[in-house]
């Protein structure tokens, strides 16, 4: 219970920290008693492509979270004139999925393989078939079993097998723990018991059993904890990784790392039942809190939980407004060239309010924003396309709405899995990302394309750290028997204003209209993956 006596020197969960490790920026956020940002840091980083994997070195992990913390810790003392040595509670969150195995002395056995490679087909499509559950290629499990059907040497000595975010707690409070959110990147949760699910442990264990591995998925994953569960505490080592300088004192509370989808959930208030949150930017992904788990599994949708352990359904698209950024790029070229300046902010924003006027059938535009392979249309590569028909009236205002359009329309392909074939209910999804950016129109159009309401809040813009800092108060400030839901409402956004834009019956029936030519279209952009090189 949070000590009300505001003169005490030492109220539990007057300073919490959440770190999110990205796939950019590491970012730190620390808040006080009313979940508010007093201090944050960064530090920007990328990944490499090293032997065929897509990975970040573990010793740019660790200097990276110095810098962050760093600059956190200056800029707190810059504000308060304190140093800042002590916190009540820590948190950390990082890319899901991926593959970092150790062997028994904790020596890592490979380079980190994150969640963007795509070496794994042959695993995932086993997995699929024999779980009857959809493994993506990014899963860890997908990862593990084609370490084993390639025969890497490795396999034999893998003792732990973890996250970042799982990797980044164990070496700072020694626990090899995960919480539900995260655990679920790596294999199928059981939505029963809260862990791994057994039925699919043993099966993998027959499947690989030829192979006369050592161990098993229960002994090399880590332990699975629930949100609000403590796991673990910041030891004498662990400090000094954080902050080399001394200051930070050990003993700190810890709750369970997460993921960053389950940070999003929290992040946006949508961790309860019937409740989704979307993160719209380069990439977009839904997240829909289900009643109840599926009654089959789909190649498009990803089953994973919320930080408590509920059944969350995840639509994943990996290309959404990289194609608009593109074209926005363009006119600024042709802006500059006409000797005018025109900042970023106001182009986008002129760009989308524009769309908000295109004729009911976008002048009979269309696109297709792949730059990327898209795993729910079934293409592993993609040609980013703008076409036009003789008679097709070519404005700026039809133009945008297009490419706004195609950005939405593979979300909706996923989408519609959930609520036609599942009878999947949303009551409302909290949007979050920088397609939100300009006031109503991404709203507006998201809303009509998925016939949903979309709400978007003002702390939506703090993100996945402060998400992070939340679950970490949680662990230190939740009620006896509070559940995430409640402390999320009852406290943290008591006090927030949503915007909530509805879908509009014309909106509806335009996205409609689009659809019907953007489903076809796909043959096109198929031939322009086989035949343009």
């Amino acid at each position: 219970m949070l000590n009300k006596d505001e003169t005490a020197p030492n109220v539990r969960g007057r300073k919490v920290l959440g770190i999110e490790f990205g796939s950019t920026r590491i970012k730190a956020v620390l808040i006080d008693e009313a979940f508010k940002p007093i201090a944050s840091g960064a530090h920007d980083w990328e990944n490499k492509l090293v032997n065929g994997f897509w990975t970040y070195s573990l010793e740019d992990v660790w200097s990276g979270l110095q810098a962050a913390y760093k600059e956190l810790a200056d800029n707190y003392t810059a504000s308060t004139g304190d140093t800042l040595t002590t916190i009540d509670a820590i948190g950390f969150s990082g890319m899901m999925h991926g593959y970092l195995p150790f062997d028994k002395s904790g020596e890592a056995l490979t380079p980190f393989r994150t969640w963007r490679n795509t070496t794994t087909e042959e695993a995932a499509q086993q997995l699929t078939t024999l779980l009857a559950f959809n493994i993506p290629q990014r899963w860890s499990i997908a990862h593990l079993h084609q370490a084993v059907l390639n025969n890497e040497e490795h396999v034999q000595h893998i003792d732990f097998l973890t996250t970042l975010a799982g990797y980044v707690h164990w070496k700072l409070t020694g626990r090899k723990v995960l919480g539900v959110g995260e655990a679920a990147g790596m294999f199928p949760i059981d939505a029963d018991t809260g862990n791994y699910d057994q039925n699919m442990v043993t099966k993998y264990k027959e499947k690989i059993a030829s192979a006369h591995i050592g161990w098993s998925l229960n002994d090399i994953l880590p332990e699975v904890l629930s949100a609000g569960e403590e796991a673990g505490r910041l030891t004498e080592e662990g400090a000094l990784l954080i902050d080399p300088s001394g200051n930070l004192t050990a003993g700190t509370v810890f709750c369970p790392p997460e993921g960053d989808a389950g940070t999003g959930m929290v992040a946006t208030n949508a961790v309860a039942e019937r409740t989704g949150n979307v993160s719209a930017g380069t990439s977009v992904f839904s997240m829909i809190v289900l009643e109840k788990s599926l009654s089959d599994y789909y190649t498009e949708i990803d089953m994973v939980t919320t930080p408590t352990g509920k059944p969350t359904a995840m639509v994943h698209c990996n290309n959404f407004t990289t194609d608009i950024n593109s074209w926005a790029r363009l006119f600024k070229e042709l802006i500059e060239a006409l000797g005018l300046d025109v900042s970023s902010d106001k182009l986008f924003r002129t760009l989308f309010e524009k769309a908000m006027e295109a004729d009911d059938d976008n002048g009979q535009l269309m696109s297709c924003n792949y730059y990327s392979g898209e795993p729910i249309t079934g293409l592993e590569e993609g040609r980013p396309l703008f076409i036009q028909m003789p008679d097709s009236k070519l404005s700026l205002a039809n133009f945008m709405r297009t490419h706004i359009y195609s950005a939405l329309a593979t979300l909706k392909l996923g989408m519609d899995i959930l609520v036609d074939k599942e009878n999947v209910t949303v009551d409302q999804l909290l949007g979050h990302g920088g397609f939100f950016k300009t006031e109503k129109v991404g709203q507006q159009m998201m809303a009509d394309a998925l016939t949903i309401p979309v709400s978007v809040m003002d702390s939506a813009g703090e993100g996945g750290p402060w998400g992070m800092a939340l679950l970490a108060s949680f662990a230190v400030n939740k009620k006896e028997n509070e559940l995430l839901e409640d402390f999320l409402s009852d406290q943290v956004f008591s006090q927030q204003q949503a915007i909530t834009i509805e879908p509009t019956e014309k909106g509806k029936e335009n996205f409609t209209q689009f659809m019907r030519r953007f489903e076809p279209m796909l043959e096109v952009e198929k031939a322009a993956v086989e035949y343009v090189k």
